[in-house]
């Protein structure tokens, strides 16, 4: 007789084998195109971010080395993917969907969000919400099990990003470190002129998105012709521990360069030892420190320097 485990096992394969049905993925073509789901599950990491590294897409999806290095290959000599050398690290090889990969995997994208409307749209809106809650309760109990199970990707800002900002600086700065609104009113006037002067030659905002929701926020702006400035930079809690802070900063640094700086700033406090250690490990230098009073509480302000 079978115990209650393998019961669940049994239950799990049955979902499984009724999921793959449905969304059509035991064919070798993925949606009826010359790629397989693997191909373009690559495609889509690729499509949404600026740039990254083999071994990083190994490591976010779990794939065999050797075969994500043919796949890259094929892609490279077929013009769907483009390599270039990290300016930071000349040793580094990045890697982006190039114009004619985009244009591939366009049609592919809407085809797909065309399935899952279909495959909902029979449903009423209280049947689409409990599946969908369904879904990501699987995934949340997957996911705490293995942080392989994260899709983590960067994008610059878009209406509606700001006001996030401001919010999540407010109410995680007073729950972790008790600085009051006025810290809050800061980010809100910072943001403000960011939108207001933006100069999108030379700076830029990234926002950090993990499963598609933003848990991460950082800013190049313009202090000089020569010197540029790193502001905001946030982790929501549940998105540390990914390497998402080290990400935002890099992008950060690696932006100052392309865009003529030669010196990079930045301004934090002792108390944010996280957010120091990334610095660092940037290749920030501690030039100056002073204590002083702001948001209701003492605090030693920090001035970090990167020469670029």
């Amino acid at each position: 007789m079978a115990t209650a485990f393998e019961a669940r096992v049994s239950a799990v394969r049955r979902f499984n084998r009724f999921y793959t049905r449905q969304i059509g993925i035991l064919d070798g073509r993925y949606l009826r195109s010359p790629f397989s789901l693997t191909e373009v599950r690559v495609l889509y990491e690729l499509a949404h971010r600026e740039e990254t590294t083999a071994s990083e897409l190994v490591h976010d999806l779990a794939l065999d080395p050797g075969y994500l290095s043919r796949m890259l290959r094929s892609f490279v000599r077929r013009g769907i993917v483009a390599r270039s050398t990290a300016a930071a690290d000349g040793r580094k090889s990045l890697l982006t969907l190039s114009a004619r990969g985009r244009k591939a995997f366009a049609p592919l994208d809407a085809k797909a969000r065309e399935q899952i409307g279909e495959l909902l749209a029979p449903l009423a809106p209280r049947s689409q919400d409990r599946l969908v809650a369904s879904m990501r309760e699987i995934e949340t109990a997957l996911a705490a099990r293995s942080k392989l199970a994260r899709t983590i990707s960067l994008r610059t800002h878009r209406p509606g990003d700001m006001g996030w900002v401001v919010q999540r600086h407010g109410a995680l700065y007073w729950e972790e470190y008790g600085w009051d609104e006025r810290f809050e009113a800061l980010v809100a006037g910072i943001v403000a002129k960011f939108i207001e002067h933006l100069d999108p030659a030379r700076e830029r905002c990234w926002i950090a998105e993990l499963d598609g929701e933003p848990v991460g926020s950082v800013f190049c702006v313009k202090q000089s012709q020569t010197v540029a400035k790193l502001r905001l930079l946030l982790v929501e809690p549940r998105a540390r521990g990914l390497g998402i802070g080290r990400r935002l900063v890099d992008e950060c640094v690696a932006f100052a360069r392309s865009a003529g700086y030669r010196e990079m700033v930045l301004w934090t406090n002792d108390v944010l030892v996280a957010a120091r250690h990334i610095y660092e490990r940037a290749g920030f230098t501690l030039v100056e420190s002073e204590r002083h009073t702001s948001f209701g509480k003492r605090l030693v302000g920090e001035s970090w320097r990167l020469r670029l």
